[in-house]
Parts: structure tokens; C-alpha cells; sequence
């Protein structure tokens, strides 16, 4: 099965490119980027071997392949949903590896045209295939193990830090890292939206409060049920990549902590033990994710990731900026967030 990588200049995604170029059965024909030395710069030649380079441009030539079976987005999603759009009415099944658009009514038309050429759109909601979380998922929902579910908290710091032109063209803190714990907290519940959002935030890096963002924010949340969450999120992580969960129940807690092969754990200000980086925490979820993507492709099963559930987790995401910005709680029991626009531009 022949794919397609298109990318965007500093944001590609190396996750799945190598995904594509190492699964067994698939074979990477194009790297379409703005500048393709960047990516040749990011890999080695071995690695690329067989894929031609090619600049924007040169994209409708890669979507007439009738070689290419499916199409990875890389771009930021202000550009991500022509692309998406161009390659699902060529016939070709579409990885968006991060947002087709911050749009609600753009992205809704990606799903809608999607559905139209009967081809999949798969967004890159990364961190429920993590098979930690996974089991998580399963234990909690499934086997209702926890009994109901009264708390749930997160900590998510990334490392190492975006760049500031990947923070600015990929939405920043909210839609860059937020949206990926709101997925899995709304597969947990197994509720789609919160009734209340409130955030905190602030911006420690001189360069993230000129782009009127935030860097370390905190997210409350209370859904229908009466479940309480809570997300601790940071891109000023320094030393090594932090990602923790916790579910509290009426039977119980769960807890899915840091992979630390050492079985230490270092809060000082020395040199970390074990440092990870976020791509070496998410490995196995990125390979699962471009693997189901490949089963659709296939039409083993549709996408996990619906419009509904996309929407929703988007709109949640609006919610908490929201909130950040005006320094008070969002109400979406009545759906007081305007849903016409999800997200405005960062000046």
C-alpha cells in the first residue's frame, strides 16, 4: 500500500513519517514539503530511500498517483484542511496529524466531504492508542473497576518545548496540548463535554506572553455526571517530559505514572536521571495511531476519532481559552460558547 506525506516546513511530523516509512506493507513515494531540504535535513538518506522530494507545488501531481492510497497532513491546521479537502476528492484516505482546522464549520466540512467520497479522515488524537491508557480506558469504563468516577487529574509537560513559530501557526498551549488530554478525559467519562470550564494561566517565557499565550495553564472541569478534572498543563518543561494520570472512584484509584526504567523518580533541580522526550513517550501511541489508520484505509473498521467526538473535544478546547482569557468560567450546559468560530488568531 503506497502513502503520501505532505508536509509543512518545521512542522512536520516525524512520528509518522517514520511510522510510514517502517510499517511493514506500506511504502513512503513523497515528501512534499516547502522547503525539502529541511526533511532531509531531519532524516537520514537510508531512511528517505525511494521517496522523492517534492515542494507544494507539486502537490497535484502526488494526489493523481493512483499508486497513492492515503495522504498524511503534517501542515499547521490553518493550511491542514485545503490539503485534507484536495486529497479526500482525489479518492485518497487522509491522516491529519494534528487539527484539520480550529474552524468548527471548516472542520465539520472535512468530515462532511469525507463522508461524501467514502474515503476516511483519521485525526491525530494520539493518546488514545497509548496502550497504558488504554488499559486505563478498559479498566475504568469497561470493567467498571473504579465503580463511579469522582476525580480525575492530569499532568502533561512537554518535552522539549515547541518552537515558538510551531506554538503560533499550531494554535498554542490550548490547541497544541489541552485538546489531547480532553479527548481521553471524554473516552474515560464516556461523556462528551463538561457542564463547566474554568482555566488558569500564564506565561513564564517573555516570547509566549508577546504571543498573548500561555505556557503553564490549569483546567477545571465538571461534567454531568458530577466528575471532577482537573488538567495540569505545561510547555516550560526543561528536563524531561511529564505525563501522569490519575482516576479516583468509588471502589478505588488508578494511576498511570511516568515510564522510568530506573524506578526513580528525581523532583530536584540537578540533571535528570532519566530524561524522556515527549516523542519517546508517545512512540508506541503514534505507531498504533498510523496503524489503525492503515486498517481503515483498508476498510477493516472507520475511524475512532468521529466528527462529533472531534467537535465536541474542539469545542472544550474553546472553552478553556475562553475562560483563561476573560478570567471566568464558561457555562456549556447551554452551549453559551459560540460554535461559528472555535478559535481566534493569536496576534
Amino acid at each position: 500500500m503506497a502513502l503520501s506525506f505532505l508536509a509543512h516546513s518545521g512542522l512536520a511530523g516525524t512520528a509518522s513519517l517514520q511510522s510510514a516509512a517502517e510499517e511493514s506493507g506500506c511504502r513512503l513515494l513523497y515528501v512534499v514539503a516547502e522547503q525539502p531540504r529541511d526533511v532531509e535535513a531531519a532524516f537520514s538518506a537510508g531512511f528517505l530511500r525511494g521517496a522523492r522530494l517534492l515542494r507544494r507545488h507539486d502537490a497535484p501531481a502526488v494526489l493523481r498517483d493512483q499508486r497513492v492510497a492515503g495522504v498524511i497532513v503534517s501542515s499547521p491546521p490553518e493550511e491542514a484542511s485545503e490539503i485534507v479537502i484536495d486529497a479526500l476528492r482525489a479518492g485518497k484516505g487522509v491522516f491529519c496529524e494534528r487539527l484539520p482546522s480550529k474552524d468548527r464549520q471548516t472542520a465539520e466540512a472535512c468530515f462532511d466531504e469525507a463522508d461524501r467520497c467514502g474515503r476516511p479522515l483519521v485525526c491525530g488524537f494520539y493518546k488514545r492508542f497509548d496502550p497504558a491508557l488504554q488499559f486505563l480506558c478498559k479498566k475504568v469504563r469497561d470493567s467498571r473497576a473504579l465503580g463511579r468516577i469522582h476525580r480525575i487529574s492530569t499532568i502533561s509537560s512537554i518535552y522539549p518545548a515547541a518552537s515558538l513559530n510551531f506554538l503560533k501557526k499550531s494554535g498554542g498551549i490550548f490547541y497544541n496540548a489541552a485538546v489531547h488530554d480532553i479527548d481521553i478525559i471524554s473516552l474515560l467519562l464516556g461523556e462528551s463535554a463538561p457542564d463547566t470550564v474554568f482555566s488558569l494561566g500564564h506565561a513564564f517565557c517573555a516570547d509566549m506572553a508577546y504571543l498573548k499565550d500561555a505556557d503553564t495553564v490549569a483546567v477545571s472541569m465538571k461534567f454531568p455526571s458530577g466528575a471532577i478534572v482537573t488538567l495540569d498543563i505545561s510547555q516550560h518543561c526543561t528536563k524531561s517530559c511529564d505525563q501522569r494520570l490519575e482516576v479516583h472512584g468509588s471502589q478505588g484509584a488508578l494511576r498511570v505514572d511516568n515510564r522510568n526504567p530506573l524506578g526513580i523518580t528525581e523532583h530536584g533541580t540537578s540533571v535528570s536521571l532519566c530524561s524522556q522526550t515527549h516523542a519517546d513517550r508517545y512512540r508506541d501511541a503514534h505507531r498504533e495511531l498510523f496503524r489503525h489508520f492503515i486498517r481503515t484505509l483498508k476498510g477493516k473498521e472507520p475511524p475512532m476519532i468521529t466528527k462529533e467526538q472531534f467537535l465536541w473535544t474542539m469545542q472544550v478546547a474553546a472553552a478553556a481559552e475562553q475562560s483563561w482569557r476573560n478570567g471566568s468560567a464558561v457555562d456549556l450546559r447551554n452551549e453559551a460558547t459560540e460554535a461559528a468560530v472555535i478559535k481566534t488568531e493569536i496576534l
